[in-house]
């Protein structure tokens, strides 16, 4: 099949059949331990609410026999569609291709690593039923380590500054969006890392909803290092002038360490007739590198940006889609 370019701000799609009331869409990576449970507890939730659904499964490349199970529930539910990447293009292509695709009003986003409990779709859909926007998923009793819920609080921090909207939980990526508040944004979703931010950001009205949250199955795949990229792309990505303040802040820090690298010095020299020089100057510099270091990371965060926009690829290409 030849590969689909999504440069262009798309149109949601539209699909044969009648239009559902609500779209669930699922990324998925190598989820095929959990994909079919996935499926079960969401139609058990959904069946309910008397209204009509799809569900929108986005596979990301994976290679553990995910798209086979997708396949065979498209043929077992026709509810069911499926949308193949010929490769790992990453969570936000994924969701990307899954807004494009979705029919309903009320559209849903979900993991499917079973960490949120599709029990609580009923309570989204209804969020967002009543008037709001945005049904914001809220984590309580999260199970994940220090080292996950440390750098979710610096990045929710961040978010909440640049984009001025006061919710608590920017990572949950069990969301329900009402419709034409995502299409403003359908152009930078994917390029983005956060989804709900740019919706927010863009003056969607808000709700949040607490929700279970269960222990992962499976190793978490964001490491230290990629939860310092994705801070990186949140200060390209929703601070405007980073570059601006970075240089005040270097400028400042730089000025303020070698007033009082001298004021020492003078005071150590006159006391002990003995100026340390070369090991205060060491630590100067050092830390001089460690923000320089810092700022090279986020113009190169930037530089990434423009070579993507300039070179004009496709965020991703599609291999199959069923349904």
């Amino acid at each position: 099949m030849a590969e689909v370019d999504i440069r262009a701000v798309p149109h949601l799609a539209a699909a044969a059949g009648p239009v559902p009331d609500i779209s669930l869409v699922v990324p998925v990576y190598n989820e095929a331990g959990t994909l079919e449970e996935v499926y079960r507890q969401s139609a058990a939730a959904l069946e309910p609410l008397g209204r009509s659904f799809e569900i929108v499964v986005v596979d990301d490349g994976s290679v553990d026999g995910t798209w086979e199970i997708v396949r065979r529930l498209h043929l077992e539910d026709a509810r069911v569609r499926g949308v193949r990447f010929k490769r790992n293009f990453g969570q936000h292509p994924a969701m990307h291709a899954g807004f494009v695709r979705a029919r309903g009003d009320i559209v849903v986003t979900m993991d499917a690593d079973l960490q949120n409990s599709p029990a609580d779709l009923p309570r989204l859909v209804e969020a967002v039923a009543a008037g709001a926007d945005v049904a914001s998923g809220r984590r309580r009793g999260r199970e994940d380590s220090w080292g996950r819920t440390l750098p979710s609080k610096l990045i929710n921090g961040m978010l909440r500054r640049f984009t001025r909207v006061e919710i608590s939980d920017f990572g949950c990526a069990f969301n329900a969006y009402r419709r034409d508040a995502v299409t403003p944004v359908l152009g930078s979703i994917g390029k983005q890392k956060f989804t709900k931010a740019l919706v927010l950001s863009a003056g969607a009205s808000v709700v949040e909803v607490d929700l279970e949250h269960r222990p992962r199955e499976g190793k978490s795949r964001y490491s230290p290092l990629r939860l310092t990229r994705l801070a990186l792309h949140v200060l390209a990505g929703f601070w405007p002038q980073p570059i601006q303040w970075a240089g005040v802040v270097i400028g400042a820090l730089c000025a303020t360490l070698a007033f009082a690298v001298v004021l020492w010095g003078l005071v150590y020299w006159v006391a002990n007739g003995d100026f340390p020089g070369l090991l205060f100057l060491a630590g100067l510099v050092l830390g001089v590198l460690g923000v320089q270091g810092f700022i090279l990371a986020l113009v190169g965060e930037y530089i990434g940006r423009i070579q993507r926009d300039v070179e004009g690829r496709p965020i991703y290409t599609i291999e199959q889609e069923l349904g």
